[in-house]
């Protein structure tokens, strides 16, 4: 038989290898997009109110601060501080008050009596219940606003490089537990040959080792990340125990006892199983397997449910069955989408009928996926504002987007299979026509040398390798399978990346509560300039002149008030006394007090006023022209 040339082109080995290096890089790109977007801003409860509002000015201290949430929380020693002008403590010190009812979440902390006026700060940090960590402050004023020397973190909770070697942990779990369940199926359902291959017990034990090692670093990064957000405190054993009494703690405790029922089975599976040649034994090991497998695959993914949003919000007991079905549908999909990849990129042994029941695994993981994601995005999102208007909602658009796409690819590969079923026989025929100068050596187990015998062994293995890999190659319906699977997996990579990010996104239902809680929650009241003219006349000589007030931005918050006073003959007026005061008379707010410095002549100024909220208020000012003549003039205002 005359040799011929190679054609010019990829290698066969590099092919794979270039596909995984593209794949590789995909991962990379996408999760580094994903975890630069992500953030603190990204926490699930918030919050909708307190008492007192933020930026509010009252009369007299109050006995208590109290906060409202959007969620369950849960709160320790030092959770809600409150923080006088100096940055001393003006509350007791004592653990938080639970003051919720019915479905309203509320804490409030008991404040020292007898504080003087100035402006406080309240700072809160807790963890959600669906495990992360949120955090804020706002101030209010007793009296009158001053200046405070209290200076807060600028780093909010769960952020920092803490809280981005945390996140990369929760991503590099979801897709260990993708390899390990779904690779696991796969060998089990659609192809049992696998056990025996190398590439197949890689892809497992690979899963199962990312899973067990982020989870321990979650469960050691889980106190400063929601904490101190220092490194040195993952190993301190006092928070270590807090953790471990709290659900997150619990979860991952759990998750980590599970792993090693997880390890036990995958030794049965490419052990046991995978020498097992006894068709009816062999039969017997995979119900068992499946069984057992099941049980702790589920265990691993109830995990999740319990910590997380499934866990909190409306028909928690739904929604955490659901999510385990829905997370095991994922791996069994996408776990198995990875197992095919590599089974087709390493293995010469695979055939089109696991190929086939793959096909028919991925169709029912769709429909679950379908059924459990429609249930999951009504309790999520509940409207249609929510779905177009909040980042949980747009990140879900973009999630059934990508599912379409790799709908329309795996159409495409079950085409290709289709394919690969009539050309196998062809591919078998191949093989059996091979010319005998290309079969192994004969007579090896004459040769009396036996490290002669063991080489010619080596050469004869090396060449049935190479020449199944040579008929692999050829067949154009396998390498069109394999390009179309390659599509499906970084459609599906960057698909589980978007589900992941949307575990760490405040739902939209919540988002849209918060935002239409009491205006102290939301941002400042929309507003522009308030500009007032308002004459005057004391009664006395030159008493008669005109008050011009400037209030800028005119919003809820901290405003500029600027008072120019004209006398009678247009020109700049200077008085002994300028006063101003604010009162809101449909919420009994006021008068809240304004003492402006004067600028220039003619020219008052005050700055950081505080306007606790929007409304009709009522201003009045103040005018003395000599020791014994003055006015108080008064005019209506929307600010807000």
């Amino acid at each position: 038989m005359s040799a011929t040339a190679p054609h010019a082109g990829p290698s066969p080995i590099r092919r794979p290898l270039a596909a995984a290096a593209l794949l590789t890089a995909l991962v990379s790109l996408v999760f580094g997009l994903l975890l630069a977007g992500a953030g603190p801003a990204s926490a699930h409860a918030a919050l909708t109110g307190s008492d007192p509002a933020d930026g509010a000015v009252v009369g007299t201290a109050p006995k208590e601060v109290t906060l409202s949430f959007s969620e369950a929380i849960a709160v320790g020693d030092d959770s809600i501080r409150v923080l006088d002008p100096s940055g001393k403590r003006a509350d007791t010190d004592a653990e938080p008050k639970d003051l919720s009812e019915g479905s309203t979440v509320r804490y409030g902390v008991a404040l020292h009596s007898g504080l003087p006026d100035g402006t406080y700060t309240v700072a809160w940090q807790a963890i959600s219940a669906d495990s992360h960590p949120i955090s804020g402050a706002f101030t209010f004023s007793i009296g009158a606003p001053s200046d405070t020397t209290v200076a807060l973190p600028s780093q909010e909770a769960g952020g920092g490089p803490v809280g981005v070697v945390y996140d990369i942990a929760r991503y590099a779990a979801y897709g260990g537990f993708v390899l390990l369940v779904g690779g696991s199926a796969f060998v089990l359902v659609c192809w049992r040959g696998g056990a025996t291959a190398l590439p197949m017990q890689r892809l497992v034990v690979r899963g199962w080792l990312t899973l067990t090692a982020a989870t321990l670093v979650m469960l050691l990064l889980r106190n400063p990340y929601t904490g101190s957000g220092k490194f040195a405190d993952a190993f301190d054993l006092a928070g270590l125990q807090s953790v471990l009494d709290t659900k997150p703690g619990a979860a991952l405790v759990s998750r980590l006892l599970l792993l090693g029922a997880a390890a036990l089975f995958i030794a049965v599976l490419f052990g046991t199983y995978a020498r097992r040649e006894d068709e009816r034994e062999k039969k017997d090991l995979t119900f068992g397997l499946a069984v057992g497998g099941g049980v702790v695959a589920t265990g691993i993914a109830a995990t999740w449910a319990m910590s997380e949003h499934a866990s909190t919000g409306i028909q928690a007991n739904i929604a955490m069955p659901v999510d385990v079905l829905h997370l095991l549908a994922v791996a069994a999909w996408l776990g198995g989408l990875a197992s095919l990849l590599v089974a087709l990129y390493r293995t010469p042994d695979i055939g089109s009928a696991a190929v086939r029941r793959f096909s028919a695994v991925a169709f029912g993981s769709v429909v679950v996926l379908a059924a459990t994601g429609i249930y999951q995005s009504w309790r999520q999102v509940g409207s249609w504002s929510a779905l177009t208007g909040t980042r949980y909602g747009q990140l879900l658009i973009l999630k059934v987007a990508l599912i379409a796409v790799l709908l329309a690819v795996a159409w495409f590969s079950r085409r290709w299979t289709g394919r690969l079923t009539d050309s196998a026989v062809a591919s078998q025929d191949a093989s059996e026509e091979e010319p005998e100068s290309e079969s192994e050596p004969e007579s090896v187990s004459a040769d009396p040398d036996p490290e002669r015998a063991a080489q010619l062994a080596r050469q004869r293995a090396a060449l049935t390798a190479t020449k199944k890999k040579r008929i692999r190659d050829a067949d154009p319906q396998r390498s069109g399978l394999r390009r179309s699977v390659l599509a499906e997996a970084a459609v599906a990579v960057v698909l589980l990346a978007v589900t992941t990010m949307l575990t760490s996104t405040e739902p939209g239902r919540t988002e849209e509560e918060a935002a239409g809680g009491t205006p102290s929650a939301s941002a400042p009241a929309a507003g522009g300039p308030v500009n007032l003219k308002m004459p005057f006349d004391t009664g006395g000589q030159n008493g008669q002149g005109t008050v011009r007030i400037d209030i800028e931005p005119g919003r809820t918050g901290s405003n500029d008030l600027h008072v120019w006073i004209d006398g009678s003959d247009g020109k700049p007026m200077d008085v002994p006394e300028l006063k101003l005061a604010l009162t809101l008379e449909s919420k009994d707010i006021g008068p809240l007090p304004v003492v402006p410095d004067r600028l220039a002549e003619g020219h008052w100024s005050a700055s950081a006023v505080q306007i606790p909220m929007a409304g009709d208020w009522k201003i009045d000012v103040t005018v003395r022209t000599s020791d014994i003549d003055q006015v108080t003039i008064d005019k209506n205002a929307k600010i807000g």
